[in-house]
């Protein structure tokens, strides 16, 4: 069972900076993507950032120039450098892996990690 565990969550004063962290464990199939996506009570669940398995990157319009998100494929981890943090940002992060497996493309998610951004 493939497990994502989650941590650099908390609360910042707007302006400030955070890091997340998700280290994937248990992966014995290949991996298409790891990211990150965000939810408040009430809304859908948004994409943040994920980086695919080439390296190409894809953002999330209310982050793109705040945030970053990088890969460490020897550690099965990807990272969110969550800059200039805004109230809105409030949210639950969860990490998302998606795998290969067959002919199939499945997600995985974390248990996510509560982001609070005080104005």
């Amino acid at each position: 069972q493939v497990q994502l565990v989650e941590s650099g969550g908390g609360l910042v004063q707007a302006g400030g900076s955070l890091r997340l962290s998700c280290a994937a464990s248990r992966i014995i199939f290949s991996i298409n993507a790891m990211g990150w996506y965000r939810q408040t009570p009430g809304k859908q669940r948004e994409l943040v950032a994920t980086i695919n398995e080439d390296g190409s990157i894809k953002y999330g319009d209310s982050v793109k120039g705040r945030f970053t998100i990088s890969r460490d494929r020897a550690k099965n981890t990807v990272y969110l450098q969550m800059n200039t943090l805004k109230p809105e940002d409030t949210a639950v992060y969860y990490c998302n892996v998606n795998l290969q497996i067959l002919l199939d493309r499945r997600d995985y998610w974390g248990q996510g990690t509560q982001v609070t951004v005080s104005s």
